[in-house]
């Protein structure tokens, strides 16, 4: 097989650092390598310079900051959108819903901990998924991943652009400019260096979480439990009540609005190669950011359905000020938690963009995606891994206007990573026993199944909740895997850290059976 670009062989073993390949490959006017033939259809290493010019800041991210980008990524979620799922399944659907999805999220995170502490790259579920299901695996698990990741930052710019808007901050309509503004401002933070980036999300999330706070102190001051239950019963559904309005099917359709207080912690891992002591700072910042989404969770939930009750605030674009406005006027505190949603947003709006641009990065860097893609700046910024995901997402956003159905489709490319990552896991734990394993998952297997079993009940619930979504997301899908089949997958780059992590797995394997 004849491939068309090589890497760079200063490195070696899935961290980088060993041995070059004496390929004798000669330059090209870019500055990379002619091609080569490597093993398993894999191109082979030939310029020092590929990797190098592909390289991220290490050591920029402790276990403070990657808990606070794993909290950042989804604490707009607690502002708004889940509580549509009031809707669908009423109080009781949601609230069961939720906890199923809290619970697939717990066994993923621990799933997944496990994972960033065998194989710490910026690669994330695409790299562990490589190793334990091969190249197709690998690509199926970071479309998805990038498809959540470039679709919920255009439909979070919306949101922004509706939180300006009605705050009457500078007078500013929601629009283009605003998205505008949000994509240029905050992408350019992110090429200022990633340090700076995570500490300015540590901090905008800070404050979200604060406001929530202070919003489950004053809204519980007004809580009454008959208030949770008080969206009509619909009487022709099975298994219909005061608690699940909708019925049994309503627990099923909320599945989606329960992965709204959860939805991108999983994205902790892509930051692998710029954490300091992955393999301890991941496993550690994935549990403490879980639980705190948990408690927020926990809290958002009973004390705005309790405040103002279920009916009111099913359908609304901001159910925590709508809770705390009983007569409709706004209040000092309401003004505040306004405020503070904004916030919220920038800060989940901000994170996504981080963690689309690293997943964008490794799949680029590994040949899946064009390889230029994954080019770095002087300050160790993939910055048309920033920019082209970026202009993709204003695109979206100005074009459509459709910020719930950009979120579905993002939990349509979310769920299915979920259910690869779990498998991977799964794979892993029964054809590599013996691979060390710095953290182990509790529960083993048991563990990830659980997780893999309510990631698929999700995915099908998607179709539930919004088929044009559902089947708008397959077709990019489609689209992503005639790429990948007919052209990159003949063109992929040995000594990117992911795939030189499987291939040493197969040359084990191969050893074995010899």
């Amino acid at each position: 097989m004849t491939l068309d670009e090589t890497t760079g062989g200063a490195t070696g073993g899935p961290a980088g650092g060993g041995t070059g390949n004496p390929s004798g490959s000669t330059p090209g006017t870019t500055g990379e390598t002619a091609p080569v033939t490597g093993p398993a259809g894999v191109a082979s290493s030939g310029d020092d310079d590929y990797l190098a010019r592909r390289s991220l800041r290490r050591g920029s991210a402790g276990w403070l900051l990657l808990t606070g980008l794993g909290v950042a990524y989804v604490v707009s979620g607690d502002f708004s959108g889940w509580n549509i799922g009031l809707s669908k399944g009423g109080f009781g659907g949601l609230a069961v819903a939720t906890v199923l999805m809290g619970v697939m999220y717990a066994c993923l995170v621990f799933a997944l901990a496990e994972l960033s502490a065998i194989l710490p790259t910026a690669g994330g579920g695409y790299g562990f998924a490589r190793r334990a299901l091969g190249t197709w695996g690998g690509f199926l698990t970071g479309t998805a991943i990038l498809v959540e990741y470039v679709l919920a930052p255009a439909a979070i710019s919306l949101f922004i652009g509706d939180y300006v808007e009605s705050l009457g901050l500078f007078g500013l309509e929601s629009g283009w400019p605003v998205y505008l503004v949000c994509f240029a401002l905050f992408i350019g933070i992110h090429l200022w260096g990633v340090g700076e980036a995570l500490r300015f999300s540590l901090i905008v999330t800070a404050v979200a979480v604060a406001a929530l706070l202070v919003f489950a102190f004053g809204a519980f001051t007004d809580f009454r439990v008959d208030r949770l239950n008080d969206i009509p019963v619909d009487a022709g559904a099975f298994g219909a009540n005061s608690w699940l309005p909708f019925g049994l099917l309503g627990i099923w359709a909320a599945f989606p609005f329960g992965m709204w207080f959860f939805l991108g912690v999983e994205g902790v891992p892509l930051a692998a190669e710029e954490a300091k002591d992955p393999v301890r700072s991941l496993p550690k910042a994935l549990a403490l950011s879980l639980g705190v989404l948990v408690l927020l969770a926990v809290m958002t939930f009973l004390a705005t359905t309790g405040a103002r009750g279920s009916a009111a605030v099913q359908e609304a674009g901001n159910p925590l000020v709508v809770a705390l406005q009983g007569d409709g006027e706004p209040t000092a505190l309401s003004r505040f938690v306004n405020y503070a949603g904004l916030a919220g947003l920038v800060a989940s709006f901000f994170s996504l963009i981080y963690a689309g641009s690293r997943q964008l990065f490794a799949l680029s860097r590994a040949g899946y995606l064009p390889r230029f893609l994954s080019l770095t700046s002087r300050r160790k910024s993939p910055y048309l891994g920033l920019i082209i995901p970026g202009a993709i997402g204003f695109a979206l956003a100005a074009g459509s206007g459709n910020g719930a159905r950009m979120l579905n489709i993002a939990v349509f490319g979310a769920t299915i990573s979920y259910a690869l990552m779990a498998l991977s896991h799964i794979v892993l734990r029964r054809r590599e026993p013996g691979l060390h394993r710095p953290y182990r998952t509790p529960g083993g297997t048991v563990t990830s199944s659980v997780a893999l079993v309510l990631a698929l009940s999700a995915l099908v619930a998607t179709f539930l909740v919004d088929r044009t979504a559902a089947f708008l997301a397959l077709g990019v899908y489609v689209i992503a895997l005639a790429y990948f089949a007919l052209y990159s997958r003949h063109r992929l780059v040995a000594r990117a850290p992911e795939e030189e992590f499987a291939a040493l797995a197969a040359a084990e394997a191969e050893l074995e059976r010899d």
